[in-house]
């Protein structure tokens, strides 16, 4: 009997917790064939040629609305950047309303960034365009968590059974949830350690996950280690004592490096705040996948829009 192709074509990417690992391991297949097109010297086919898409930012981004943009056009669509600070939001337009007015003009998908948690669901109910969430609030960003599992298993060879250790201000970060939903469901050991103050009570309940309280625990053996940012902007404050403290305590340097395996990956998502969570030296390091990342970024945007817009026909 035939397998049944799975097809992803008209489906809202708003959260790893809605794919499967079929699904998952899709995009993962798909994405290996879009980095050979940015290999190219003519970055440029013609799979989405017609289609049209929006990037709606309500909040400050360089890597992810970039390679949404870069994603689309090399693809072939119509890409138009929409940012809070330069359309009629600052006249006090509200979301449905801005959603509403996209969606008047046409466009086959949206791509949406804003501090709510919740709010790219929302937009999913609202309007008919396919929506992908580029990270609402500390909710989800499930395109930074994929273009993690392509970078591991690109350095790796495989995903299932490696050990990933996740550093840091966890409590805040969108990335750190998606990363733990998609790593528990391609197999991935995940460990996790921080301040006590900026790890989330649901992480004790979480099946699969190891919570330590020192981060050489964490580190020790580890295939991966993924760095994450501290957030001060989204902090009120008493999370920790001072930037400097924080950094000789839970900070990755070459000394805690060396607990790892020889070859363990190091992953950050960006922007780094060096001397901080990271050293210089690891940031830029041998074990350092980080600017790799980010030209993983464009290719997995890339897979996310061929199999949402075309069920991964391509041109």
């Amino acid at each position: 009997m035939e397998e049944k192709r799975i097809s992803m074509r008209g489906k809202n990417v708003l959260g790893l917790a809605d794919f499967s690992a079929e699904e998952i391991r899709l995009v993962l297949d798909t994405a290996r064939e879009m980095k050979n097109i940015i290999h190219r010297d003519i970055k440029k086919v013609p799979t989405l040629r017609g289609k049209s898409i929006v990037t709606l930012f309500y909040e400050p981004s360089t890597r992810t609305r970039t390679s949404f943009e870069l994603a689309g056009k090399y693809l072939g669509a119509d890409v138009v950047n929409i940012t809070a600070g330069s359309s009629s939001i600052v006249k006090g337009e509200s979301l449905r309303d801005t959603l509403y007015t996209i969606e008047a003009m046409g466009v086959d998908a949206i791509v949406m960034r804003h501090k709510a948690e919740g709010a790219a669901e929302y937009a999913s109910r609202v309007v008919s365009p396919v929506i992908l969430n580029a990270g609402d609030g500390a909710h989800a960003h499930p395109s930074q968590a994929l273009l993690n599992l392509f970078t591991i298993e690109e350095h790796k060879g495989r995903l299932e059974g490696l050990k990933v250790a996740i550093l840091g201000d966890v409590l805040h970060s969108r990335v750190a949830r998606s990363d733990i939903q998609g790593m528990r469901k391609m197999g991935l050991e995940v460990h996790i350690a921080g301040p006590k103050t900026l790890l989330p009570r649901y992480l004790y309940q979480e099946p699969g996950v190891i919570v330590h309280e020192r981060i050489e625990d964490a580190i020790k053996d580890a295939d991966v280690i993924e760095v994450l940012r501290i957030q001060l902007e989204r902090m009120k404050g008493g999370l920790f004592p001072t930037t400097r403290e924080y950094a000789r305590i839970f900070g990755l340097n070459d000394a805690r490096l060396a607990m790892a395996k020889d070859d363990v990956l190091v992953l950050h998502p960006g922007p780094m705040n060096k001397g901080w969570e990271i050293s210089p030296f690891v940031a830029y390091g041998d074990n350092s996948a980080i600017q790799e990342e980010v030209q993983n970024g464009v290719a997995i945007r890339m897979a996310l829009y061929t199999l949402v817009l075309t069920g991964g026909k391509q041109a």
